[in-house]
Order: structure tokens, then sequence, then C-alpha cells
């Protein structure tokens, strides 16, 4: 069995992320294409689960516990379960993310 979920349905937020909770086809992850504009991204939060983040392009600053990390197009950023963390573009043009959630839908509380 397999399964494509068009473009057109697909969940876009205004700030032109999709969100894809894998739960509803049987995957067990969910993930973020984030798109935004400078200045943007989550508050703090966490999650009971490991969180990932491919920087495809842009420049994000990401909070994890008390430190700060700038990573490059290309870096991987992975998160434990239960660590405060969050981005922002940062830079001067939109920020692409695909963020990997180990969980088959988001579980987020805001800190």
């Amino acid at each position: 069995m397999f399964h494509v979920i068009s473009r057109e349905n697909q969940k876009q937020s205004p700030n032109r992320t999709i969100l894809f909770e894998g739960g509803a086809f049987g995957a067990p992850v969910s993930i973020f294409l984030i798109d935004n504009e400078p200045g943007q991204g989550p508050a703090l939060h966490v999650h009971p689960y490991t969180e990932m983040w491919i920087v495809r392009a842009g420049q994000a600053r990401f909070t994890v516990g008390e430190e700060t990390l700038d990573p490059n197009p290309g870096d991987i950023v992975v998160v434990n379960a239960e660590t405060p963390h969050c981005f922002k573009n940062v830079g001067t043009t939109r920020l692409e993310l695909t963020c990997i959630h180990a969980s088959p839908e988001v579980i987020q509380s805001w800190v």
C-alpha cells in the first residue's frame, strides 16, 4: 500500500509552512516543511519525543536548552525529548527547514 498526498491536500499555514502528521497514513513520523520569512519561528516549546531538522536554505538560529546554535544549510540538528527549544529565521531570505517529529502526530507543549 502507498499514499500520495497532493500539494493541494497538504495543510499549509499562513507563513507557508506545511504540516504532515503521519499517523493517518500508518507512518510513525510527522513532518513540517518550514518556509519562514525573516524574523519568523516558533516560541520555546518541548515534545515528548526526539525532533530533527534538516536546514535546506537560509539562516536559522536555534535555542536548545541554554545553548544557541547557528547551523548552516545542509546541517542536521537533533534535539532529544523534553528539551526546550525554538528557532528563528535570522537571515534576510526565506528559511527552509525539514522538521521531523519521531511521532505519528505532533505533540507540543509551549514553555
